[in-house]
């Protein structure tokens, strides 16, 4: 940040110029897209502000346009002998329009407005309309002479465009440039205007080109009726084939959803049931769909008797925010059977126009009569969906709120979940890792005494937030690593301390640049290559302390849990002068040679102790790289392969997503790796610890979690095998 702040450029500008640049590349420089081979042989120095003014150009001319990314590139002629004007795009039709552009790039945000430069562009205008071609580059001999063809079909406009990557406004002398030019070639109408384009609004296209796009729908509703105040909608019967349709849309038919579909749970089991096996009852049986629209366009069959025949509508903008499970379960039972497009299902369609409060009232609303959990509301903050946009255009990753939606792979992205625990980590305040300590659902409450108020307002940035999720996976993967080393006590902050050594570690690193933007991440990897080491010095610490300050007969998951207890453990441990007897804590380590009992059952587990509700959404971990990197295009072809749903059964928990069928954690995983032709694929696996939470914990971690709250301390070394 000095160097931003040397040159004058606001936190606000340094952003603005770092998003551009980054899409600019991605779109136009790393695709290949621009023509670029007079820079071959340039120095770094000298060719790079070259590709960003063309990348620049090439966008300035889409915004005009409407071009694709390949053809505005095309329009680019910069170079040698281009004559002042970058990039001669053609807008040929019935509409014709003639755009010549000129940019200006500045990694600063301070493009410099130069009469000049005016003067060059109206030069080059004047070549083409006195139709002096060979004055221009090839490429833009090309496209001159292309223009010239189309401005002699008649008076057809021509718009000078000025693209300057800079936030403050153009001179007044630029401007008057520009308007006293254009009087030459006004002379006879008006055929020459100008447009002028900031960082800004170059800024605002970008970030427009990361936003979800817009769904149109079109339906047909009969038998139905329809109310006209105070909100425009409609209620009425649509055939299960046009549901099957909208599916098509993906993701984003459910943008204003507080989840996505959460793939194959029993209860969609029945919905498809039902559709395949008897779809004239399905109308009786479901509750239906409520769509949202922006807009509505309506094609009535008769002005006289409208009510008698149907309804086809046009939704402009169109989300549904209630019953995307029985979107997706009615596309499945199309698919899978003709006679199910036959059924028909209960839509209610609201023209919410720009009422955003009451769109979100409504998905509320809707969502109540079935069971939510406090984090699917969060979906409906804003600063959710800015953090989406930033994590994509600051650091290209992904990031995952609704529930349902697939959490991205860990070099991908992160979940809103993942994220929260992260930032709650970074806190100076240890008692939000207590509160959360035994349970999640805390991260989500709002208000004066709420945890997610405090980590996400103000909006935190993202390099801070996914700088914080790299060093808690780091912390994670350090305890995983020790566990086998501990027992009793230490085992028990294992298992139960994930968080508060987490939030040592970030106190004991130096975190003043954790929220700096920085697109290499080179805080983060400093910070993480000290985790390891940090973790093996505070675990043995903290039992210690831990025991001097409760005695050793406390409860560890009572302690990690308390408020008051974790801000005494934190204070003692960052402020002693010397480090806690290592003979205190070395009681705590495993004695190799000691015989182990029985391993008990993991699933049984977690089914006996009601561990996971019915329903609650499992993941594919890709914590075994070798097996990630061999399933990972066979995943990506349907993202419900790597999700399933849990189901208290004591042989076969895991619900699959992707066929709707019950398998043992092992035996899916095996079947999964079968289906991938995984040649190299193991005899066996545990698949226990191949599956996890939404709270980012395996099914064995759960499981060992939840035998700690009924064992003694000293029985806390029992393994856990899998069911199968």
């Amino acid at each position: 940040m000095g160097a931003e702040k040397d040159r004058g450029v606001t936190r606000d500008v340094a952003l603005q110029v770092r998003q551009v640049e980054k899409a600019l590349r991605t779109v136009y420089v790393d695709s290949g897209l621009l023509h670029v081979g007079d820079l071959e042989g340039k120095s770094e120095q000298e060719r790079e502000p070259r590709l960003l003014s063309r990348a620049l150009t090439a966008q300035a001319v889409r915004m005009v346009t409407g071009f694709s990314p390949k053809e505005a590139a095309d329009t680019v002629i910069d170079g040698m002998a281009d004559q002042g004007i970058d990039a001669i795009a053609v807008v040929d039709g019935s509409d014709p329009h003639i755009y010549l552009v000129q940019a200006k790039w500045s990694q600063y945000g301070k493009a410099k407005s130069e009469r000049e430069a005016v003067l060059e562009l109206l030069a080059g205008l004047r070549l083409i309309d006195d139709e002096d071609f060979g004055a221009f580059n090839p490429r833009g001999r090309q496209l001159a002479e292309y223009a010239k063809a189309v401005m002699s079909k008649g008076p057809v406009p021509v718009t000078q465009v000025v693209v300057l990557m800079r936030t403050d406004e153009v001179l007044e002398g630029f401007r008057h440039a520009l308007i006293s030019g254009e009087k030459e070639f006004n002379r006879h109408g008006n055929v020459l205007d100008h447009k002028i384009i900031l960082a800004p609004e170059v800024w605002a296209s970008v970030r427009n080109d990361l936003a979800p796009k817009p769904v149109d729908l079109e339906t047909v509703l009969f038998p139905w009726f329809g109310i006209t105040a105070p909100y425009e909608s409609y209620q009425g019967v649509v055939t299960a084939e046009q549901i099957a349709e909208w599916a098509d849309h993906g993701s984003h038919l459910f943008n204003l959803n507080i989840r996505n579909p959460l793939g194959r749970t029993l209860i969609n089991n029945e919905l498809i049931e039902t559709l395949i096996e008897e779809p004239a009852h399905f109308w009786y049986f479901n509750n239906g769909v409520t769509v949202l629209c922006e807009s509505v366009e309506k094609t009535y069959q008769s002005m006289r008797t409208p009510h008698t025949f149907p309804l086809t509508l046009k939704l402009r903008n169109a989300s549904v925010v209630n019953g995307a499970q029985t979107v997706r379960s009615v596309a499945e039972a199309v698919a899978a059977d003709d006679d199910a497009a036959s059924a028909h299902v209960p839509v209610r369609i609201i023209v919410t126009g720009s009422a955003v409060d009451f769109a979100k009232r409504t998905t509320q609303a809707t969502n109540r009569q079935n069971r939510v959990e406090p984090r699917d509301f969060i979906a409906l903050d804003p600063v959710q969906a800015v953090i989406i946009q930033e994590m994509r255009a600051e650091i290209g990753l992904e990031y995952s709120v609704r529930r349902g939606e697939l959490d991205p792979p860990e070099d991908t992205g992160c979940s809103v979940v993942e994220a929260a625990c992260a930032l709650a980590c970074v806190h100076r305040d240890s008692q939000f890792v207590a509160r959360m300590a035994t349970n999640m659902d805390v991260l989500w409450e709002r208000g004066a005494q709420g945890i997610y108020d405090v980590l996400f307002r103000p909006q935190p940035s993202v390099h801070l937030l996914w700088n914080a999720v790299l060093v808690l996976r780091a912390v994670r993967r350090s305890l995983l690593h020790l566990r086998g080393r501990y027992e009793g006590r230490g085992a028990a902050l294992i298992e139960h301390g994930t968080y508060l050594i987490a939030h040592l570690v970030f106190r004991k690193l130096d975190t003043e640049g954790i929220d700096e933007p920085d697109p290499s991440l080179e805080w983060s990897a400093g910070a993480v290559s000290r985790v390891a080491g940090l973790v093996e010095e505070l675990l043995p610490a903290v039992v210690a302390t831990i025991d001097n300050l409760y005695t050793e007969r406390s409860r560890i998951q009572a302690v990690c849990a308390d408020s008051a207890r974790c801000r005494e453990i934190v204070g003692s441990v960052l402020t002693a002068d010397s480090q806690p007897d290592d003979q205190a804590a070395a009681r705590y380590r495993r004695v190799p040679t000691r015989r182990k009992p029985r391993r008990p059952n993991a699933v049984h587990v977690l089914v006996d102790q009601g561990a996971l509700e019915e329903g609650a959404p499992l993941a594919l971990t890709t914590a075994y790289p070798v097996e990630a990197e061999a399933l990972k295009d066979w995943l990506a072809e349907d993202d419900r392969r790597g999700r399933a749903t849990w189901v208290n059964h004591r042989t076969k928990p895991v619900l699959w997503a992707a066929d709707g069928r019950q398998y043992s954690p092992s035996g899916l995983v095996t079947r999964m790796w079968e289906l991938a032709a995984w040649e190299q694929r193991p005899v066996a696996n545990q698949g226990t610890a191949r599956w996890v939470t939404a709270t980012g914990e395996t099914l064995a971690d759960l499981a060992w979690r939840v035998l700690e709250t009924l064992e003694e301390p000293d029985e806390n070394e029992l393994s856990l095998r899998d069911s199968d």
